[in-house]
């Protein structure tokens, strides 16, 4: 195991979790919980070597995001939205944009957050018009994470058939409105809505125009990525499930982990399979939160309990992160 993951377990067990109730009841993630993962190299994690990333390769990147997010939703989750932006830079061949941000995105001290899920559908929720000097944005971005707690945000707008990439700052300013949502799990997450009205990025925020097939297919590792955090999640709800004297609920849970984790890699290679992997992790985590509810007891009602967290935080990894397909997964699973 590389020593990466292993220090990524020990965070997730000795602060992240601990103090997980707290953050769900405050609402919000301590600065220090991010400070942490910056001091543990864990914001590089989606760049190259060269350029400081963490070298572990894709199977030390999916244990170490698993058990972050499996130690506290809200603060991985959070965490999560960091590495797209980071990807994005170290592929793009804008030299100047990227050595301007990537390395202190890589060390943590700049942290960020993406807007990009409204490129992907047709027709598309965010739309770029180019002008002179630059581009505007219209549309809307409904599920930002991490708003006043990051520096920098991926925007990604669609002009025809081109997403255009670029690298804002993560404020308020003319064209770009945030309205908080309250959520009802995972509220830690700072999350918004963002309404783009004639938003103005000059060209030296942009770092990449790719033609739209070439983005959706681009996204198949982010997808595999953002299958971490249920199987996170049902780990921890096995753990617990355990110590509380069902060891075979939970090696039957596990069984189902490993058994999923298998089909999300087998996704890369066949995007087509990714959406039904998907559901399948996500569900698990619903029915490993169920199943930690019913071995708990009536406890698992009481405000501050592990075990009533993790059923709403089952419910929000039911659609965050999500697409039609895997929606489609999880209802045709429920008609079994």
């Amino acid at each position: 195991m590389p020593d990466l993951v292993a220090r990524a377990r020990a965070l997730a067990d000795d602060l992240l979790f601990p103090a997980a109730a707290e953050v769900d009841r405050r609402g919000a993630v301590p600065r220090s919980h991010f400070d942490a993962l910056a001091a543990e190299g864990l914001y590089g994690l989606a760049a190259p070597p060269g350029v400081g990333g963490a070298g572990v390769g894709m199977d030390g990147i999916i244990l170490v995001l698993e058990a972050i997010t499996g130690g506290c939703l809200s603060t991985g989750f959070t965490w999560l939205q960091h590495h797209g932006l980071v990807a994005g830079l170290s592929g793009s061949d804008r030299a100047d944009v990227r050595e301007r941000y990537l390395p202190d995105l890589v060390s943590g001290v700049l942290r960020g957050g993406s807007a990009y899920a409204g490129v992907i559908p047709t027709p598309p929720r965010v739309r770029a018009r180019r002008v002179n000097g630059g581009y505007r944005f219209d549309g809307d971005a409904p599920f930002v994470s991490g708003w006043g707690g990051i520096d920098l945000l991926q925007l990604s707008g669609r002009e025809d058939d081109t997403v255009v990439n670029a690298v804002v700052d993560a404020v308020e300013g003319d064209g770009l409105a945030a309205t908080p949502l309250e959520l009802n799990a995972a509220q830690a997450t700072a999350t918004v809505r963002l309404a783009l009205t004639d938003y103005f990025v000059p060209d030296e925020r942009v770092f990449a125009t790719v033609d739209h097939a070439q983005f959706v297919g681009a996204n198949t590792i982010g997808s595999r990525f953002n299958g971490c955090a249920p199987l996170g999640h049902a780990e921890r709800c096995a753990r617990l499930i355990e110590e509380a004297g069902q060891p075979d609920t939970a090696s039957a849970l596990r069984a189902e982990q490993n058994e999923i984790r298998k089909r999300l890699d087998a996704g890369l290679a066949d995007p087509a399979s990714l959406p039904s992997a998907r559901a399948a992790g996500a569900d698990l985590a619903y029915r490993s939160a169920g199943a930690l509810a019913a071995a708990t007891g009536s406890r698992a009602v009481l405000a501050g309990e592990h075990a009533g967290r993790l059923v709403r935080e089952a419910t929000f990894l039911l659609v965050a992160a999500s697409r039609p397909e895997i929606k489609d997964g999880l209802l045709a699973l429920a008609r079994r």
